[in-house]
Formats: C-alpha cells, sequence, structure tokens
C-alpha cells in the first residue's frame, strides 16, 4: 500500500505551513510511535493531535501534524520506509473548514450485551444529524450477574438547529427496548 495524498490545508497559524493526517495501523510492537514521531520531528513537523489505540495485537492511529510546506513532500517520502512496520495513509487536510455552530455532549451506554446496540444508537445519532467524534466501547464479563455487559462511551457534536430533547427522547425509547441505560450530557 503506498503513500496518498489529497487536498491542502494550511495551518491558521502560518501561511507557510500544510496540515497532513496521517492514518496507521500495523501488527501492535514497541516503537511503533517513536518511528513515526521521529520522522515528523527530523523535517520539522509538529504533531498536533493524535488518537491511537492496540486491539487484538492490532495498533492503529489517527495523527494530525503540521509541516512547513517546503518540506512536506520530504515528510511523505521518508515515511514510506516504515511501511514494513505499519500501513500508512497520508492526506493533506481539507481546506474548508464547517464553520456552523455546534455543541459537544457526551453519551454512556451501559446493559447486558447483544448484537445490534451499536448499530441501534448510530441509527438515532444519525437521524438527529449527530457526528459522533470519538467512540470507546468494550464487552466485560459481569461475574455477579453472569453474561456479558456492554459499555461504550462517546464524545458527540451536533448543529445548534439540533433538537436535544428530541434527541433525549429518541435515546430514551431505545434504551427502554434494548433494555441498557443511556446517558447523555450536554454540559460539556
Amino acid at each position: 500500500m503506498g503513500l496518498e495524498t489529497v487536498l491542502i490545508r494550511r495551518a491558521p497559524y502560518s501561511a507557510d505551513m500544510a496540515t497532513l493526517v496521517l492514518t496507521l495501523i500495523g501488527d501492535d510492537r514497541a516503537g511503533l510511535v517513536n518511528a513515526v514521531a521521529d520522522v515528523i520531528t527530523s523535517h520539522g513537523g509538529n504533531w498536533e493531535r493524535s488518537q491511537m489505540a492496540e486491539l487484538g495485537g492490532k495498533f492503529a492511529g489517527i495523527v494530525m501534524v503540521t509541516v512547513p510546506d517546503g518540506r512536506r513532500d520530504e515528510l511523505v517520502a521518508s515515511l514510506e520506509p516504515l511501511q514494513g512496520l505499519l500501513d500508512i495513509t497520508v492526506q493533506l487536510a481539507p481546506d474548508t473548514v464547517d464553520d456552523r455552530m455546534t455543541r459537544r455532549l457526551e453519551l454512556e451506554i451501559m446493559g447486558t450485551d447483544r448484537p445490534g446496540i451499536v448499530h441501534e444508537i448510530t441509527e438515532v445519532l444519525t437521524a438527529h444529524a449527530v457526528n459522533i467524534e470519538l467512540l470507546d466501547a468494550a464487552t466485560r464479563d459481569a461475574p455477579m450477574a453472569g453474561g456479558t455487559i456492554f459499555e461504550a462511551t462517546a464524545e458527540l457534536e451536533v448543529g445548534e438547529t439540533t433538537d436535544l430533547d428530541a434527541l433525549r427522547d429518541a435515546l430514551e425509547a431505545l434504551a427502554h427496548e434494548l433494555m441498557v441505560e443511556i446517558e447523555l450530557d450536554d454540559s460539556l
């Protein structure tokens, strides 16, 4: 898998900077993040933001990097040797930013596990034009009650026109149907 590039977005604080979004995936092992950070730093780049995780022996991450425009292609080329350790895709962040006013919410879900919980919750969120910024979900044994418990926490983004009462009502109806607890916190 080769590296790809798309649209460019200039960093807001400097007209001479490009913002790259790197996606990384591979077998988990020590030193993967350091190898990527080394390439970024050696090309004058700055590690702006990231989300990374290990799951089932695999490592996955998304990293936002700013780099001087004149060193962008050099940095992308220098990531190529890491392809033996990681599958890396590089995209230049889009120039357009959605300027809609948004609110941030936190959603917590817990209950007896069964197939389809994530699908049904995301269906309600999609129907109310809610964007999922982060979703952390897991199952665990419930030794006292028997069975398996599903737990999830999500950070959500909603537009200023989203009817929070209607969203809350839809989630409460779904919680009753699925027999799970759902809490929506709009105090973020």
